[in-house]
């Protein structure tokens, strides 16, 4: 099980991606627009390194839904390799049966 504070870390920043989603793109349309004068797009991208750190979609990091854990996550299931083959033996999973040879 991860820390708690880590997983609510993770939330935090995936509300504050979701709040400053839409004032992200338009500012960075701006700034890759070459049509724009260079002013223009130079205070656009002043604005953009004024916003939040953790407001950008690329500090997020999946964490398995029931554990917490960062690592061996299956983006499909939301979960991690761990709990898939534990809820795979349990049957809570359609389909999937536990190998043993």
């Amino acid at each position: 099980m991860a820390k708690k504070a880590m997983i609510e870390r993770e939330k935090k920043r995936q509300k504050l991606v979701d709040q400053y989603a839409a004032k992200r793109a338009s500012l960075k349309e701006i700034v890759s627009d070459e049509s724009k004068p260079m002013e223009e797009r130079f205070r656009a991208s002043l604005k953009l390194a004024k916003l939040p750190r953790n407001s950008s979609a690329t500090r997020l990091h999946n964490r398995c839904q029931l554990t917490g854990r960062p690592h061996a996550y299956y983006r499909k299931l939301k979960v991690s390799r761990i709990m898939l083959r534990e809820l795979g033996s349990m049957g809570k999973i359609p389909g999937m049966v536990k190998s043993s040879w």
